[in-house]
């Protein structure tokens, strides 16, 4: 038997991992859909929903604890 029969394959991180990092894509997305929208039809006319408090300070706060989690999520040893 030569090596590459024996060896087992295993996955680079544990299931707490990717969960954590399916959690973080989610909420990464989710800050992504919340700065979306606010464009005016009349490029003549200029709206001003685009300022409002949801697309400037929620979402990319969203966002970035989305990054964290992933961060997190990459950076905690799995039990192994």
């Amino acid at each position: 038997m030569s090596n590459k029969e024996i060896q087992k394959n295993e996955f680079l991180f544990g299931k707490k991992n990717y969960i954590l990092m399916l959690v973080g894509i989610a909420v990464i997305t989710l800050g992504f859909i919340l700065m979306a929208g606010g464009g005016s039809d009349d490029p003549e006319v200029f709206n001003e929903a685009i300022y409002n408090f949801r697309r400037i300070r929620v979402a990319p706060t969203l966002v970035l604890i989305g990054l964290a989690i992933e961060i997190y999520a990459i950076m905690t040893k799995s039990k192994k």
